[in-house]
Formats: structure tokens, sequence, C-alpha cells
């Protein structure tokens, strides 16, 4: 167990005493017990202070803690970033196969592994498929034809990488997602819907992260691309053609068109919708249940439906508040109007 001096070393603030107490955990200030470490990340938690049992907090530098706080407070500059470095000493293994290919799963012969690679039970592995050095296919994953995953990556059970697609080095994706499913183009022809063929691929680059549940779909031509160190939640929707920068982050249940185009560092809050062939600028942000229908412009951010700019969507949404108000007002004037052509 990591002592209070050594998780301070590791998060680069000063002893703040009590060094030698050894910290079994983290928990929150409600939960936390007298062996383990919670945080203060703004002024709305200094309440729970007052009631808390835990041994030591780590405190957001902005943040003033009362008088009557007597045990130790480990100052930083990013209390949540400090967490995250403190977390990982107590996290527990990922249960993985072991390197090798396990006797229930079918490889290809023609497919290549790299060498210390992890190929679990009822893993399917297609022809010509190459696995990179290092990478874990936990037990259901299914690779397809000619597809390569690169170095050190990582696809949890029931992934699905279809054939053609390319993954970078050091991809993680959860369970249940489907990588490279046709794009959804049709067109009519008069009787039915047509089916538009769509025969080109997907690339995600290095450093991806894929949560559960997400589809991306292969481009019609060309490439569906997802850019180096872009985080994705569950349940996602990537549209064929679609191309997402550099260091986005995507937060779960939002959608993205086809042939749509994020720029490097863009944020989409949970449940955005943005229509196909719309461009968002580098550093653009979009607030949860937008929905994004024109260009935006580079570290934009926007809200609503239809997305606006988010200081204009909170006066539209301030004065819709006030319509009933205003509504009774125009009744209350249309009858004193009434009144007076009587007279």
């Amino acid at each position: 167990m990591p002592t209070l001096a050594e998780i301070s070393a590791l998060i680069g603030c000063s002893a703040p005493g009590g060094e030698a107490v050894a910290i079994t955990g983290m928990a929150t200030l409600a939960e936390a017990g007298p062996q383990e470490l919670s945080f203060v990340g703004s002024d709305a938690y200094l309440p729970e202070l007052a009631s808390t049992r835990a041994a030591a907090v780590i405190v957001q530098k902005r943040v003033k803690l009362p008088a009557t706080w007597t045990r130790p407070a480990l100052v930083v500059d990013d209390a949540d970033l400090a967490v995250a470095k403190v977390l990982k000493l107590f996290t527990p293994p990922v249960p993985r196969p072991p390197a090798g290919v396990d006797a229930a799963a079918r490889v290809a012969g023609s497919a290549a592994l790299g060498a210390q690679s992890a190929v679990g039970p009822f893993v399917f592995v297609g022809e010509r498929a190459r696995i990179g050095a290092r990478t874990v296919l936990h037990p259901g994953v299914y690779i397809g034809d000619d597809t390569v995953v690169g170095d050190d990556c990582e696809l949890f059970p029931n992934v699905v990488v279809r054939e053609r697609i390319t993954l970078g080095n050091r991809v993680v994706i959860h369970a249940g997602s489907v990588i490279g499913s046709d794009g959804f183009g049709y067109r009519w022809d008069g009787r039915q819907h047509a089916k538009i063929p769509h025969i080109g691929t997907v690339v995600i680059e290095d450093d991806v992260e894929i949560g559960s549940c997400v589809c991306v779909d292969r481009a019609k031509f060309s490439a569906t691309r997802i850019g180096r160190g872009t985080k994705i939640d569950n349940l996602v929707q990537v549209g064929h053609n679609v191309t997402i920068g550099p260091h986005c982050v995507i937060v779960g249940q939002t959608g993205l068109a086809g042939s749509a185009h994020l720029g490097t560092g863009v944020v989409l809050g949970g449940q955005t919708a943005v229509r196909d062939h719309i461009t968002l600028g580098d550093g653009a942000m979009a607030a949860a249940c937008s929905g994004v229908a024109e260009d935006v412009a580079p570290k934009a951010v926007v809200s609503g439906t239809p997305a606006l700019p988010h200081r204009q969507s909170l006066r539209e949404q301030a004065a819709l508040r006030r319509l009933p108000d205003l509504v009774t007002q125009v009744r209350k004037l249309q009858e004193e109007v009434e009144a007076l052509k009587k007279k």
C-alpha cells in the first residue's frame, strides 16, 4: 500500500503531514474511510468535508479549505488529473488471455501474429490479417480478411473489425463495438430503396480509445478516419466517410452523419447530432443534445437544436421561458383594445 508521502511525490505536491499513513484506496467524501483518500475539485463539495472520514484529501488549488479542516491536504493545480494518477496505484489488473493462440480460437493460415500477441478463445482471425506485437484479442473478437491491427492494441470481448480495416498502434476498443459495417446509403429507384455499395475502408490511428457498442461505418470509397488520440464514448455512431481529427472527445449517444469533418480537438457533448457534409473547426465544442446543422468555426461553442452560438442559444431559451407570460400580456392588451373600440 502506498503511503501519503509516496502519493504526494507522485502528484507533485509538498508533503502535507501524516506522510507515513498507508492509503488503501480512493473514495468519495461521503464514502471514504480513515485509510482512504478523497478529493475536492470545487467549492461545491466543501460542505461534505465536515462529515468525511477520509485520511486526507486532494484539493484543487483555487479551493479554500475551511479553517476547521485539520487533516492532510494535497494541494494541486488539477485535482482530476492528480486523481487519475493516484487511481492507477489501486487499479486491479484486467483479466487477459495469455500470450499465444487459445485452442478454441480460429486463425487463418495466411494470417500473421506479432510477438507476444494473445488470441483468446473463440476469436476468429481472417485470411491475410496481421496482428501486431503484444496485441490482445479477448474472447469472441472477429478480425476480418486483410485487416491490420497494430502493436499493443486491446480489443475486448465480441468486438468486430470487418475486412480491409486498419487499426494503428495502442488502439483500445471496448466490448461489442463494430468497425467497418456498410454505410447507411440507399437511393430510391422508383420502386424500392436501392442499396449503395460501400467499398471503402476505416482507418483508426494510434492511441484511439473506443467505448462499448460503438459503430464506425466503412466509407463509400476512400476511408472513414479517426485521428490519433481521439476518445469515443459508448453508443456512438460514426457514419461513412466521416473524418475525425486528432485528440477529439465524443461523448455517448452522439451521431455523426456521413462525410462530416471534425478538426483537431473537437468536443461533442452527449447525444449531439451532426448532419452530413458539415465541418467543425479545430477546438470547436458542441454542448450536450446539440443539433449541429451548419459549419462551426474553430474554437466556437454551440448549443441547442438547431445549434447556435452558445450565448445566443441561452438568450433564446431564456426568452422562450418568458413566452407564456408574454402571451397572457398580449391577450390582456387585445381585450383592452377591443374595449376601447366599443366606446
